[in-house]
């Protein structure tokens, strides 16, 4: 198989186009052209012709893994899925996400932090927050470093503006139950929603 022609493409930056002699084109990146010494003229033996197209396609998941990453952040569990959406074999999967981690494009200790900062910011409680890192695919060894990012004393002011909001200075015990079932829908323990409910005065028994 012989490469007729090598050209840089016109509409992806670093892709080259390896036109071959059947006509066909193969899209290579940069470092395939140099590691496969590719050139017009070169004739490629049947096995170096399936070494570079594994690595060809390796090369385009890697690129579509850093622009994923570059647009919103993932867990490695997250951007597997996404890798097999795109019908990259499990050992590939295993390889790039192992790269994605050693260039800096996939940290999941920082993207624990970011979604607890993130969902506590909206008013969320613990138990919401855990679910959260759960449903991301983090590693649960990672969950308590990024919980702790949040004081006691930030949850319970935000628990104390969402009642003064929802409720306005009602003491009456249907709009009372309302929003401590809202904030257990947030994800608030009851005794975080009790205390809360006794700085707003009411009289609550646990």
């Amino acid at each position: 198989m012989v490469i007729e022609e090598l050209k840089p493409s016109k509409r992806v930056e670093g892709r080259w186009l390896a036109v071959l002699e059947d006509g066909s084109i193969l899209r290579v990146g940069g470092g395939e052209v140099i590691d496969f010494a590719l050139c017009a003229g070169k004739e490629l033996s049947e096995e170096e012709a399936e070494r570079l197209q594994a690595a060809a396609r390796r090369s385009s998941l890697k690129a579509k893994a850093i622009d994923l990453l570059m647009k919103r952040p993932q867990s490695r569990k997250e951007l597997g899925r996404k890798l097999k959406e795109w019908e990259a074999a499990d050992g590939e999967i295993q390889l790039i996400c192992d790269r994605m981690e050693e260039l800096g494009y996939l940290d999941e200790e920082e993207y624990a932090g970011r979604i607890v900062r993130h969902y506590a910011a909206k008013g969320f409680g613990e138990r919401k927050l855990r679910d959260e890192l759960y449903r991301r695919g983090i590693p649960r060894e990672l969950w308590d470093e990024a919980l702790g990012q949040i004081q006691e004393e930030d949850s319970a002011c935000v628990i104390d503006a969402f009642l003064e909001k929802k409720l306005k200075g009602s003491h009456d015990p249907k709009d009372v139950k309302k929003a401590s079932d809202a904030l257990a829908r947030r994800g608030y323990r009851w005794p975080e929603i009790s205390d809360a409910l006794r700085r707003y005065g009411m009289e609550v028994w646990d």
